[in-house]
C-alpha cells in the first residue's frame, strides 16, 4: 500500500489542507476536524483504495483505514506539515456547530484514549495472574507474582493519577497539578483514614471520606475545574512568580474543594451509573444479552463506542465485575466468524484474502475492518453477525457471565472473564458463548450468502 498516496487522496477529498483543523488517529480511524464538514466528497473518500469507510460522528469526520492507520496518520501529519505530537492537541472549534453530545463525546475519548493501550495491557496481565494462581501455577507468595501484580493493580490503583495527566493535556492545563490532584486523592494516609473509618473536617467543614483509588469521574471533573481556576490565576499573577504560584494557587483551591464536594458528588454519580447499568441489566438479562450481543457493532459503526468506556471502567471500579461488557465481548466473536465464513465461500483470491485477513484481526478483537471491508459492503455477513453475536450474548447473560477486568476484546479478553478468587462459570460462559457466536455466524454467512451477491 503506497500510503503516501493514499494520505494525499484523502487530504485533497476532504476539502485539502486549509479545511483541515486537526487530525488524530484510533486504531482504525483517521479522526478529522474540519473548519466545513459539508466540503467533502464523502462518495470520493468511500473509493479511494485502503479506505474501507467513512462515518461522522462526535463533531469528527472519520475516515476508516483499518489496523494500519498510524502509517496513513504520519503520511497525513507529512502533508499537513505538522509534527505528530502536534497533531494530537486539540484544536479550538466554532462551537455553535458542535453539539453538546459531541464534545462531551470527544472530551472524554480525548481524555481516556491515550491510555487505552496500557489499560488493556495491564488489565490482561491481571486476569493471566488469576488464572495462573487458580491453577496453582503461580503461587501469590512468589517474587515473581508480586512484582507482576503490582504492575497491573498499581496502574487502575493510581489511575487518577495517570486520568489526572490526560486530563489535564486534554484541557490544556498543567499536566504535573492533574497529576498532584490524583496523588492527593490515592494518598496512602488519607486512604487509612477512609478504611478505618475515621471522620474528618477541613477548617471545620466536614470531609466525607471515599475510596478514589481506580476511579475514573472525579478527577476528570477535578481537574476541569483546576483547568479553569489556573487559566484565571495567570491572568492576576506575575509571570516573575508564576512557576510556582500559579500551581499553589490552583491546588490549594482545587484540592480541598475536591474532598469537600467534587469527590462525594461524581462518586454518587458513579455509584448512579453502576446501580442503573445493573438495573437495566437485571430487568431480563437474557432479552439485554440479545439485543446487546445482536446491535453492538451499529454503535461501532457510528464511532461512539468510545463514549460508553468510561461506564464500563467505572463499572469495574464500583463493583468488580462487570455483566455488560462480557456480552459485548461476544460481538467480536459473531464478526470474526463472519469474516471468516465469508472468506470459505470465495473463489476469487482478493475477496477470500479480506475475509481471512479481517477475520483473524476479529480475532484479535479489532472489527472495524470486518465492518467496512465486509459486513456493510456485503450485508449478510452483517446478518449473520447479529444472530450469531445475540445468541451468544443471550448465553452470556443466561449464564450470569461477568468480566472482572477491563481490557483486550475477544481472544486477549479470556483472562479477564477469569474471577480472581478462582475459574468459575463466567470463564465457562465467555468459552462457549464465544464459540456459539463465533460458528453460528461462520455457518450462517457460509449457507445463506451467495458467491455472486455476497
Amino acid at each position: 500500500m503506497d500510503y503516501t498516496s493514499l494520505a494525499e487522496q484523502i487530504v485533497t477529498e476532504v476539502g485539502g489542507k486549509d479545511n483541515i483543523r486537526n487530525v488524530t488517529h484510533c486504531m482504525t480511524r483517521l479522526r478529522f476536524v474540519l473548519k466545513d464538514a459539508k466540503v467533502p466528497d464523502t462518495k470520493a473518500v468511500k473509493q479511494i483504495p485502503g479506505v474501507l469507510g467513512v462515518t461522522i460522528s462526535g463533531g469528527q469526520y472519520q475516515v476508516i483505514i483499518g489496523t494500519d492507520v498510524s502509517k496513513a496518520y504520519e503520511k497525513v501529519c507529512n502533508i499537513l506539515g505538522i509534527e505528530k505530537k502536534e497533531a494530537q492537541e486539540e484544536v479550538e472549534e466554532n462551537k455553535e456547530k458542535v453539539g453538546l453530545f459531541n464534545r462531551f463525546f470527544k472530551l472524554i475519548s480525548g481524555i481516556i484514549f491515550p491510555v487505552m493501550g496500557v489499560m488493556a495491557a495491564v488489565g490482561i496481565m491481571k486476569g493471566l495472574l488469576a488464572g495462573l494462581t487458580s491453577f496453582n501455577l503461580l503461587s501469590t507468595e512468589s517474587g515473581t507474582y508480586q512484582i507482576l501484580y503490582a504492575l497491573a493493580d498499581g496502574f487502575f490503583y493510581f489511575l487518577p493519577i495517570i486520568l489526572g495527566v490526560s486530563a489535564a493535556i486534554k484541557f490544556k492545563s498543567n499536566p504535573y497539578i492533574g497529576a498532584a490532584i490524583g496523588s492527593a486523592l490515592v494518598y496512602p494516609d488519607i486512604v487509612t483514614l477512609y478504611n478505618d473509618g475515621v471522620s474528618i473536617t477541613f477548617l471545620k467543614i466536614p470531609v466525607i471520606l471515599t475510596s478514589y483509588g481506580n476511579s475514573v469521574f472525579p478527577i476528570i471533573a477535578a481537574v476541569a475545574l483546576a483547568a479553569f481556576v489556573e487559566i484565571r490565576v495567570k491572568k492576576v499573577v506575575p509571570s516573575s512568580v508564576q512557576l510556582f504560584l500559579t500551581p499553589f494557587v490552583t491546588l490549594i483551591i482545587t484540592v480541598p474543594l475536591t474532598f469537600l464536594v467534587i469527590g462525594p458528588i461524581m462518586t454518587y454519580i458513579s455509584d448512579i451509573l453502576a446501580t442503573s447499568t445493573q438495573a437495566i441489566y437485571g430487568f431480563s438479562p437474557i432479552i439485554t444479552g440479545i439485543i446487546l450481543g445482536a446491535f453492538w457493532q451499529l454503535v461501532v459503526i457510528f464511532g461512539l463506542h468510545y463514549a460508553f468506556i468510561p461506564i464500563l471502567i467505572n463499572n469495574i471500579t464500583n463493583m468488580g465485575e462487570d455483566p455488560i461488557n462480557a456480552i459485548l465481548n461476544v460481538t467480536v466473536f459473531a464478526l470474526a466468524g463472519a469474516a471468516i465464513g465469508f472468506a470459505l465461500k470465495q473463489k476469487d483470491k482478493v475477496k477470500r484474502s479480506l475475509g481471512f485477513s479481517t477475520g483473524l484481526t476479529g480475532l484479535f478483537g479489532v472489527t472495524e475492518p470486518i465492518i467496512y471491508g465486509i459486513a456493510l459492503p456485503y450485508k449478510k455477513p452483517f446478518v449473520a453477525a447479529f444472530i450469531g453475536g445475540g445468541i451468544g450474548g443471550g448465553i452470556t447473560a443466561a449464564m450470569n457471565a461477568k468480566m472482572f477486568g477491563f481490557g483486550g476484546n475477544a481472544l486477549f479478553a479470556a483472562p479477564l472473564f477469569i474471577n480472581p478468587e478462582g475459574i468459575d462459570v463466567s470463564f465457562t460462559a465467555y468459552v462457549i458463548a464465544s464459540i456459539v457466536g463465533f460458528f453460528v455466524s461462520l455457518l450462517l454467512t457460509y449457507l445463506f450468502a451467495s458467491r455472486n451477491d455476497i
